[in-house]
């Protein structure tokens, strides 16, 4: 046995009890603040990742704050290696006082998992090393190849989430399949959602091709035509920053999940782009929340009549911008009444559906004073019998409330709202300020298509009305482009006014229009803007009109009306498209 100097000898005794007294101090305040101080278990973590190959390296310096675990001794020290039992007492004085003594330590033995090291020998020379603040210390290495690499600051929580992933790649291959995916989630327990997806995927993959797909293949087709997308998606929207602590592959979970909660509560096939914007506005900040509790004061002190509804161009700037199908409506919300002439409104749904490949989704709303329960199963079965009939993807609905108020509400699950016009306002101030109708035209969000009871029109047409407030006119402008570059509509672009105003409105309108190659006629009238627009209409054959919404405070639609409420009352017989 090595004797030691005394004085050395006793220095390194008063060093141990230190470093003991330092341990229990951090376990008793581990107890309050949850904090970590385990060292880890190298059999635990050799289990979890089911590990089996290794490769001898030879002798290296490893850094000393990179050793988290250990083969035999995990119990007998903390996290960063202090002793916690008095028992390894005279073993951890005679290894500092060695290294006192200039005699040197001999190296230690490790094993390498990723950038963590787990010591197969040398526990008390690291707990020494660590005391003496030494960076690196000499290690004969052995490394573990794992296909999910440990980081040295991985608490157990991560290990089990990493192990999980590992077990989802020595299942899928993912890794060797598409080597630069990382499906790292935190939400660990839900590696089985990934497999059942890729499952699903499979069997339609199978179902469309006609023959049995290869797991690895349905594996990688997955990826990237399923994954891939709504990652995608993800990054350009920034989402991720809404959710800090998530990764993608949180993301990719929690919106599938959100997905289904919505299509449960809606009884709507909610499409990917809409639970992403939903989801994204739950994020509230503190600013916000303020905003949100001064709008609710407002509503109180407020008629409906007189709330301001979203700006102009929100549809646009939240949705249809970032979407990768590029289609401006691919989810119409049809309102279904019981009236057999309410049905004209699916009727122009589905010609419009036909032509964008968009889906239906119908809604009926029955009142809280309705004094009788509709046949909703029959409401439904005609819903679903038309969609069929016409090749047209559809869901139904039924919600309880005020009609114009729910219509409202599930309107941001949709691109464009489609609704029977059955009541419009009338020319009082107390009819224009009772009316649903204005309510919805008010608060929707979305562009709404009024259809009347008499349509005929086949959509092959449009007139633009472009004059107003430069927003709502720029929103009804960008719309009427798209159909006419897209569903191959006729447009006429007409300007009401004076002449210098309507050449000015044109030009600005024509240049625009080029700019997309969509084909229009152009056309300046005077004279009253409703007359004007109607007039026109019949003369250029048009059947349908496209116009901006409310340009004006909702006190002065209020009082004096607006362009599109006296429309109305020209008993037009053709749809209106009103663009928010």
């Amino acid at each position: 046995m090595t004797e030691f100097n005394p004085r050395t000898y006793n220095a390194a005794l008063e060093d141990f009890y230190k470093a003991r007294r330092q341990a229990a101090l951090q376990e008793l305040l581990a107890r309050f603040t949850g904090a970590n101080t385990k060292l880890l278990s190298y059999d635990e973590v050799r289990q979890q990742f089911q590990l089996t190959n290794v490769r001898a390296r030879g002798l290296e310096e490893i850094p000393l704050d990179k050793i988290v675990g250990s083969v035999g001794r995990y119990q007998d020290f903390t996290r960063n290696f202090l002793p916690k039992s008095d028992s390894d007492k005279e073993r951890w004085v005679r290894v500092k006082a060695t290294q006192e003594d200039l005699v040197g330590l001999p190296p230690i033995e490790v094993y390498q998992v990723g950038d963590a090291y787990f010591v197969i020998d040398g526990n008390h020379r690291v707990s020494v090393a660590r005391r003496l603040e030494m960076p690196t210390i000499s290690a004969y290495v052995t490394e573990v190849q794992t296909r999910v690499p440990l980081e040295a600051d991985d608490d157990p929580n991560e290990i089990i989430c990493k192990a999980r992933y590992a077990a989802f790649l020595e299942q899928t291959n993912l890794d060797k399949l598409r080597p630069d995916a990382n499906l790292l989630m935190t939400f660990c327990g839900h590696y089985h959602m990934l497999l059942d997806h890729i499952a699903v995927h499979r069997h339609y993959l199978g179902l469309e091709q006609q023959r049995e797909i290869p797991y690895e293949e349905a594996v990688a087709s997955w990826y990237d035509h399923v994954y891939l997308p709504v990652v995608q998606m993800v990054r350009e929207q920034g989402i991720l920053r809404y959710f800090p602590q998530r990764t993608e592959a949180d993301m990719y979970v929690l919106l599938a999940e959100y997905r289904a909660e919505l299509a449960e509560a809606l009884d709507w096939d909610v499409s990917l782009e809409t639970a992403v914007t939903e989801l994204t506005h739950q994020q509230r900040t503190p600013l916000q929340a303020v905003a949100d509790a001064g709008s609710k004061l407002l509503d109180v002190m407020a008629p409906n009549a007189l709330e301001g509804g979203p700006p102009p161009g929100q549809w646009r700037l939240e949705r249809v911008s970032k979407r990768p199908s590029q289609r401006l409506f691919d989810d119409l919300l049809v309102a279904i009444g019981s009236r057999p002439s309410d049905w004209r409104a699916l009727d122009a749904a589905i010609q419009i559906a036909q032509r964008g490949r968009s889906r239906l989704l119908g809604l009926h709303v029955i009142p809280d004073d309705a004094e009788e329960e509709p046949d909703d199963a029959a409401l439904q079965a005609e819903f679903e019998r038309r969609c069929t009939e016409a090749g047209v993807e559809g869901y139904f609905a039924l919600d309880r409330g005020p009609i114009a108020r729910t219509i409202v509400a599930r309107s941001i699950y949709a691109d464009a709202v489609i609704i029977p016009l059955n009541a419009p306002p009338g020319e009082s101030v107390r009819e224009r300020y009772v009316s649903g109708l204005q309510y919805i035209l008010r608060h929707t969000p979305r562009p709404i298509l009024t259809v009347p009871q008499q349509t005929t029109s086949t959509f092959s047409h449009a007139l633009l009305a472009y004059g107003g407030h430069p927003a709502v006119r720029e929103e009804a402008l960008f719309v009427a482009a798209y159909l006419a570059t897209r569903y191959q509509v006729g447009l006429t672009v007409l300007s009401v006014g004076e002449e210098a105003e309507t050449a000015e409105l044109l030009a600005q309108a024509r240049t625009y229009l080029q700019e997309f190659e969509a084909p229009a006629e152009f056309v300046a009238r005077s004279g009253p803007v409703e007359e004007a627009i109607v007039n026109t209409a019949v003369a250029v054959n048009a059947d349908f009109l496209i116009v901006g919404s409310f340009a004006y405070s909702p006190l002065r639609t209020l009082l004096k009306g607006s362009t599109i409420n006296r429309l109305f009352l020209q008993d037009y017989p053709n749809p209106i498209l009103i663009c928010r």
